[in-house]
């Protein structure tokens, strides 16, 4: 079952997205612990492969939900940094800019700031993850027949914001460590 908690930081009456929540005890949960475990080996091969016994679109479901709330982790850090003033383009160094669309409210696509991408993409995602349709929390709820098509371009947009974070703060990321 997904449970959603709101993180109150805020920068200029802004609050961050809500992280969803894995409940301690479910499924999910020893999926995710299982996750943390093999990350901490050295061996990404072990850390991103399917258990055994386990199916695909859960380990992608609670990775997606994994990945997600690191992001929102590692971009709340920097928020102070990437502004519409210091980064008016969503961009990863010079080669790669994206433009924002989500096929429903913003078809065509948009140029806009990083920090406005980033708010649209996080939305945009907490919705996805949200929906029952498409991330089933009950047991026994089948995940919809385009679950991974859906997870792809979720976690495709997600990276844009690691590969953001990189290429335009990586002197803020270095500081903090």
């Amino acid at each position: 079952m997904w449970h959603v908690s709101f993180d109150s930081g805020s920068r200029n009456n802004k609050t961050f997205k809500p992280k969803k929540k894995i409940v301690e005890g479910s499924h999910q949960y020893e999926l995710m612990k299982h996750a943390a475990s093999t990350l901490g080996s050295g061996n990404l091969r072990d850390a991103v492969k399917l258990p055994d016994g386990e199916d695909i679109n859960e380990w992608v479901a609670v990775n997606t939900v994994d990945f997600f709330n690191q992001i929102n982790m590692l971009y709340g850090t920097l928020t102070e940094f990437c502004t519409d003033k210091t980064c008016p383009i969503m961009r990863a160094g010079p080669k790669y800019e994206y433009h924002w669309a989500d096929g429903l409210t913003v078809k065509k696509p948009i140029k806009c700031s990083a920090p406005k991408y980033i708010d649209y993409l996080m939305t945009w995602v907490q919705d996805q993850l949200d929906d029952e349709a498409v991330f089933p929390s009950k047991i026994g709820v089948p995940f919809p027949k385009s679950f991974l098509s859906i997870a792809k371009i979720i976690l495709k947009r997600m990276f844009r914001v690691y590969a953001h974070i990189y290429h335009e703060h990586f002197n803020q990321v270095v500081f903090f460590s």
